[in-house]
C-alpha cells in the first residue's frame, strides 16, 4: 500500500526546519541545494514544495506570522488592564527571546538581500503579515488605532533589534511597563478629548 503523505503538514514540517537553517546561515547565505541538504530531502523535493528560495521565505513568513499571532494572543488574552497586559508582554518577550532575536536576525538578512524598489512594493504575504500583526496588536490593546498598533509593534521590534545588536541593559519587562503607562495615559487622554 503506497504511503499516503499529508501534503500541508509536511510543508510544515519543512518549513520549521528552514527557519533553523536560515537562523543559522542567514537567508542570504544558504542556497535551495543546501537547504535541502540541511533538511535532508532531496533538492527535487525542496522544488516541489517551494518553487524558489524567496517563494520559500514568503511562506515561512505566512506560517510565523500565523503561529505568532495565535501564540501570542493565547498566551496574553485575559489580562484585565493595559498594565497587566503589558506585564504579561514583557514576560512573552522574555520567554521567547531567543526565538524573536533569531526571527529578526533572519527578516533583516532577508532585507539586506532584497532590491530597495521590491522591498517598497512588498509582496501580499508581506502585507498580509504585517496585518496579521497590526490586528493582533489591536485585539491586544483593546483599540481600533491602526496607527497606534503599529507604533506599539514598532517599539518590540526596535526592542528585538536593541537585543540583536548585543545590547544586554534592555529589560524586555521594564520597557513594556513603562510602555504600558504611557499608552494609558495616551487613552486616558484620547477619551477626554472625545467626550469634550
Amino acid at each position: 500500500m503506497p504511503k499516503i503523505v499529508d501534503h500541508d503538514q509536511y510543508r510544515k514540517e519543512l518549513l520549521c526546519k528552514c527557519f533553523d537553517l536560515f537562523a543559522q546561515k542567514g537567508y542570504g547565505s544558504v542556497t535551495m541545494r543546501q537547504i535541502a541538504q540541511g533538511m535532508g530531502v532531496s533538492t527535487g523535493t525542496l522544488y516541489h514544495y517551494f518553487s524558489s528560495k524567496e517563494a520559500l521565505f514568503e511562506q515561512l513568513v505566512e506560517e510565523i506570522s500565523q503561529q505568532d499571532v495565535s501564540a501570542a494572543l493565547a498566551e496574553l488574552e485575559g489580562k484585565e488592564t493595559l498594565s497587566e497586559a503589558m506585564a504579561a508582554l514583557g514576560r512573552y518577550l522574555v520567554k521567547n527571546e531567543d526565538y524573536f532575536i533569531k526571527w529578526t536576525f533572519v527578516w533583516v538578512d532577508f532585507c539586506q538581500h532584497q532590491d530597495a524598489k521590491k522591498m517598497r512594493h512588498q509582496s501580499s504575504v508581506f502585507q498580509g503579515a504585517n496585518q496579521r500583526y497590526q490586528q493582533a496588536a489591536c485585539k491586544f490593546l483593546g483599540v481600533q488605532d491602526k496607527v497606534l498598533a503599529s507604533f506599539v509593534l514598532s517599539f518590540i521590534n526596535g526592542l528585538i533589534l536593541e537585543k540583536l545588536c548585543g545590547n544586554e541593559t534592555i529589560d524586555f519587562v521594564e520597557q513594556c511597563a513603562l510602555l504600558g503607562k504611557m499608552l494609558t495615559v495616551y487613552l486616558q487622554q484620547n477619551i477626554t478629548s472625545s467626550v469634550n
